[in-house]
C-alpha cells in the first residue's frame, strides 16, 4: 500500500537583501543612501537592481500588472523562470506582497524553496534563471511595474511539482 508524500509547508520570513542575494535584488529606497536632485526637492537611487534584459537579443519591456490577492495556506503546484533574462517586480501601492523563489539549476530541490514576506514598498529583482512563483498579492488587488524582456527566443519555463508545497503564515 502507498502512502501520499507529506505535505511540505514553507513559511514567509521578512524579506532583506542579505536572504534575497542568492536570488536577486531587493528594490527599496535604503535609508542613507541615494542624492538629492533637482534643486533640493526630489531624491534619486540608482543602480537599485542589476537587470539582464538585453541578453540574445532581448530588449527592455516594461508592463503593468494588476494581481489579485491570494489566501493562506496556500498550495504552490509549480514555479517559472526566465533563463534569459532578469524580472523585476516594483509595487505601485505600499502594500506588501509574498515572495517565493528556489535557486537556478535544471532542477528544484523542494527544501530549497524559500518564502518572503515584503515590507510596503519593496520590490524585488529575481535574477535570470531564478525560480519564483507568479505574483502573491495579500489583503487586496495589487499594481505592480515589471520590468522583463521582449525577445526573439522563449523566456519562460515551467516547473510542476510532483508532491503537495503549501505555503502557510
Amino acid at each position: 500500500m502507498q502512502t501520499a508524500a507529506a505535505t511540505l509547508q514553507i513559511r514567509p520570513t521578512p524579506l532583506t537583501r542579505e536572504a534575497f542575494a542568492p536570488f536577486g535584488d531587493v528594490i527599496e529606497m535604503q535609508p542613507g543612501g541615494g542624492y538629492a536632485i533637482n534643486g533640493g526637492t526630489s531624491w534619486r537611487w540608482d543602480d537599485v537592481a542589476a537587470l539582464d534584459l538585453t541578453r540574445e537579443g532581448g530588449q527592455p519591456l516594461l508592463s503593468l500588472f494588476r494581481t489579485e490577492p491570494c489566501q493562506l495556506p496556500l498550495t504552490i503546484a509549480f514555479l517559472e523562470r526566465h533563463p534569459l533574462s532578469s524580472q523585476a517586480f516594483v509595487p505601485l501601492s505600499q502594500r506588501p506582497f509574498l515572495v517565493v523563489v528556489a535557486p537556478p539549476g535544471e532542477q528544484i530541490k523542494p527544501s530549497d524553496i524559500r518564502a518572503f514576506l515584503t515590507a510596503p514598498g519593496q520590490g524585488v529583482n529575481y535574477a535570470a534563471g531564478v525560480w519564483h512563483h507568479p505574483l502573491l498579492a495579500l489583503h487586496s488587488s495589487s499594481d505592480f511595474a515589471v520590468l522583463g524582456r521582449r525577445g526573439p527566443d522563449e523566456n519562460c519555463d515551467l516547473h510542476h511539482f510532483d508532491h503537495p508545497i503549501t505555503l502557510v503564515q
